[in-house]
């Protein structure tokens, strides 16, 4: 009889600048703040590493046609971090959708849009209501936490965007960083 055990992790390859990078994100969540706070730190130590050009290797870069490309980076043995590169080409877009910790989102290469909603009471259910629409360009970062972290974010240029996420949430064991997808408000168009 042969003992169960836990699925091995992922091999990753982690460029030294990534390796770096992942212990300034390491020093930031020990502290233990709050999430918002957490996420404001590390995207404060994201963003002097976008646009690097040794952020990534070529396979790190490689898009998908079908749909927006995740490379898992780093996921911390605990569980308390994971760092991705998300490869968006031209159209490419997430759905509406909220995350399951906090997050930092940085563009390396390109621009990405993004447009914010709440989620208001309306009688005895809720609905969604856009209440920003950005440009993120590259070298920006910015982080958030649950609850107020709706978004949709896509692709609006003629170039591949590729952008990095940290996520507070161990992502190689979840998949994804997403809690819930949302129907866009009625008559939305992206």
């Amino acid at each position: 009889m042969t003992t169960p055990t836990a699925s091995a992790p992922p091999i990753l390859y982690a460029t030294p600048r990534v390796s770096a990078f992942v212990d300034e994100v390491r020093e930031a969540v020990r502290r233990g703040l709050a999430p918002d706070l957490t996420a404001h730190l590390v995207a404060e130590r994201l963003a002097p590493h976008l646009g690097a050009p040794d952020l990534l290797t070529p396979d790190q870069r490689q898009g998908d046609p079908a749909t927006y490309r995740q490379h898992l980076l780093h996921a911390e043995p605990d569980g308390s971090f994971s760092v991705v590169a998300l490869v968006w080409l031209p159209g490419q877009r997430t759905a509406i959708h909220d995350h399951v910790s906090w997050c930092v989102a940085g563009v390396h290469e390109g621009q990405e849009r993004e447009r914010r909603y709440h989620l208001v009471p309306d009688g005895t259910t809720s609905r969604l209501v856009a209440v920003a629409e950005v440009t993120n360009p590259r070298g920006s970062a910015a982080g958030f936490a649950p609850p107020g972290d709706i978004h949709r974010v896509w692709n609006a240029g003629a170039d591949t965007a590729i952008s990095i996420h940290v996520y507070g949430a161990d992502v190689s064991r979840l998949g994804s960083s997403v809690r819930r997808v949302y129907e866009p408000p009625t008559g939305e168009e992206l």
